[in-house]
């Protein structure tokens, strides 16, 4: 059963009351973004401002929906990737919170849209953006509502690289800051967060153990290094594919093997690609992997592993478990695809832990703040603002009850002076 109304579209209302249980409990672990709400709901920053969200419908998203809604915006919310949404938690939104929310888990492609379409009806004012989807469609089908909207925010790699795309053409239509490039989003998030909740998506949807395995990890930016290193971590075999030099280096430095993909794909037991590209294992690739080698992605897009490649090698497949299907070629080797190909970590778990998500979501919420304060920016990529990056890290810290140094009078002086030198 799904219903659909002025609510949003969800799976099934009745199970709001467990959503809000989903959602009580991962407050608990947010106390920065808590704390931003409770001002939020005294100050109300955010007083009749439309903001279209497109993002991962989860209970850590659930709590900045909340803190957007106590500071006066008019919130609507879709899910950014047809397999991330929790059912429970879009129900709450929609029936316990007065969010309209659109989101059901494993939508098809046309609902997916549909629901994009249904976020932006209200005309927003601003967007907040996981992938740069609901960007995309109001610079191409809903150019009727682009006037309108004054600025945004984007919360991923791939979207930002996207929006550089974009306003390289001259066409990007307003301001968006990256929040993506703030250190508390792409050193947590990104490291902690995506190691964590990648090794427990494959391992909740295969109960495989990791010990002693293989694990071809494709990117060592830093979702790479996160899975990377927590692979190594529970015991694997990890072996780093790159194209770039630097972060090449970097891996082979931090003690993995670095190889091109054609020969790691005849070594590995699993896969895992973090590239933010496209066909990062291919027909080549397939080619030679072992009989039985489970891949799996943890980039944005469904677009690294080339299921259509594979699909054309397949005689037949089958699901085993759910989010694994096993696919065996016309020479009788079997490959696994883990959550369809897309996020895995989402798909077959529940994304990253509440208390990574409190930083990246704290951006989210002050960086609204900051755009509704500062009207009039000229259409452009922007970085996170300083203060807002470290007030969020000092926020951190002292929920986390750690105290740090601050700087005396004359270490200020001797860090913004030149005369100084050898004594």
């Amino acid at each position: 059963m799904t219903t659909s109304n002025a609510a949003g579209h969800v799976a099934n209302p009745a199970q709001a009351a467990e959503g809000v249980r989903r959602i009580e409990w991962a407050a608990r672990e947010m106390p920065v973004l808590r704390q931003i709400r409770e001002r939020f709901a005294a100050t109300k920053p955010l007083a009749g401002i439309r903001v279209s969200a497109c993002l991962h419908v989860t209970s850590e998203t659930a709590n900045l929906m909340l803190a957007l809604r106590d500071g006066g915006a008019d919130v609507r919310l879709a899910a950014s990737n047809p397999l991330s949404t929790q059912d429970e938690v879009a129900a709450a939104l929609a029936y316990e919170y007065g969010i309209p929310t659109f989101a059901i888990k494993g939508e098809d492609s046309a609902t997916y849209f549909q629901h994009l379409n249904s976020v932006v009806e209200h005309a927003p004012q601003v967007t907040m953006d996981d992938g740069a989807d609901l960007v995309a469609l109001l610079h191409t089908e809903r150019r009727d509502l682009l006037a309108g909207v004054q600025a945004g925010t984007e919360e991923t790699t791939t979207g930002v690289v996207r929006l550089r795309a974009l306003h390289a053409e001259g066409k990007l239509g307003y301001p968006i800051i990256a929040v993506n490039e703030a250190d508390t989003k792409h050193f947590f998030d990104n490291r902690y967060g995506t190691g964590q909740s990648t090794l427990d998506g494959i391992t909740r949807a295969t109960n495989i153990l990791l010990a002693g395995k293989t694990m071809v990890v494709c990117g060592y930016g830093w979702c790479g290094k996160g899975v990377a290193s927590r692979a190594r971590g529970m015991g694997a075999q990890v072996i780093v594919t790159e194209v770039q030099p630097v972060r090449a280096l970097e891996a082979v430095m931090d003690g993995f093997r670095v190889m091109p993909i054609i020969e790691a794909a005849r070594m590995g037991d699993m896969f895992v690609t973090v590239t933010g590209d496209v066909n990062v294992i291919d027909t080549p690739s397939f080619d030679v992997m072992k009989s039985g080698a489970v891949l799996a992605n943890s980039g944005h897009f469904d677009a690294e592993i080339n299921l259509n490649a594979l699909v054309g090698m397949t005689e037949a497949r089958r699901s085993l478990r759910p989010m694994v299907e096993e696919f065996t070629l016309r020479d009788g080797r079997k490959i696994v695809i883990l959550a369809e190909g897309r996020l895995v970590n989402l798909g077959a778990a529940e994304g990253h832990p509440a208390s990574v998500m409190d930083m990246s979501f704290a951006n989210q919420a002050l960086c609204s703040e900051h755009l509704a304060l500062t009207p009039g920016l000229a259409p452009g990529v922007y970085d996170v603002p300083r203060h807002i990056d470290e007030d969020v890290a000092r926020l951190k810290l002292e929920a986390m009850g750690v105290s740090i140094d601050t700087l005396t009078e004359e270490q200020r002086h001797y860090l913004t002076s030149w005369e100084l030198g050898t004594q």
